[in-house]
């Protein structure tokens, strides 16, 4: 909990980085990226109905954020110029189905399904960064692109806050909830895991 609502300062935050935007926002768009009107961030529950002892799914509003249309421009920006390469992913049921038809199966094999507890707030801001200043490093990008989406990262995860009952409350650790960019930020983590780990566990399983 702080004393003072950081919005105006995260507000600040937000212009001195699109203003330091050479390349990736022409001069004359700038104006698009900053909210006018920005405010703390809310904060509600909802109660999950379908799950054993109904616990509390909390969801913070994240649109009235000053980094809410810098969030969107990441997001957009990322996915344009370092795809992420889904080696692992399923699109749909179809797709599971038509991958597991070609998959050579016996007897004593066992499906599992992993859930992650909480997810947004257990993936690791400065690694998740390292992760993406890497991939972008590896595609050649123009060093002032990496620069600027960093930038752009640093001001974004930076605003992890809320207010409730008149109060300012930080979350310091993990991704923002309700950020436009977490879901990216958190499958780039979990893919990296994935190319880190899955060829290691299907080579012990073979052997």
């Amino acid at each position: 909990m702080v004393s003072k609502d950081p919005t105006k300062n995260f507000q600040i935050q937000v212009r001195n980085s699109i203003n330091n935007s050479k390349t990736l926002i022409p001069q004359d768009a700038r104006w698009r990226y900053i909210n006018m009107k920005p405010s703390a961030l809310t904060i509600k529950g909802l109660i999950k109905i379908h799950k054993p002892e109904h616990p509390i799914r909390p969801v913070v509003n994240w649109r009235n954020a000053p980094a809410h249309k810098l969030a969107g421009l990441f997001t957009r920006e990322i996915k344009r110029l370092a795809p992420l390469p889904n080696t692992h992913n399923i699109r749909n049921t179809t797709d599971l189905i038509n991958k597991l038809k070609d998959t050579l199966t016996l007897p004593h094999y066992g499906l599992a399904s992993l859930d992650i507890a909480n997810l947004y707030t257990n993936v690791p801001v400065k690694e998740t960064r390292d992760i993406i200043s890497s991939t972008l490093k590896s595609l050649q990008l123009n060093p002032q692109i990496r620069h600027e989406l960093l930038e752009w990262y640093d001001v974004i995860t930076l605003q992890n806050y809320f207010s409730s009952n008149r109060e300012i409350l930080i979350q310091n650790e993990g991704l923002a909830m309700g950020a436009p960019t977490s879901g990216l930020c958190a499958e780039c983590f979990l893919q990296h895991l994935e190319q880190l780990h899955i060829p290691t566990c299907q080579t012990n399983i073979r052997s």
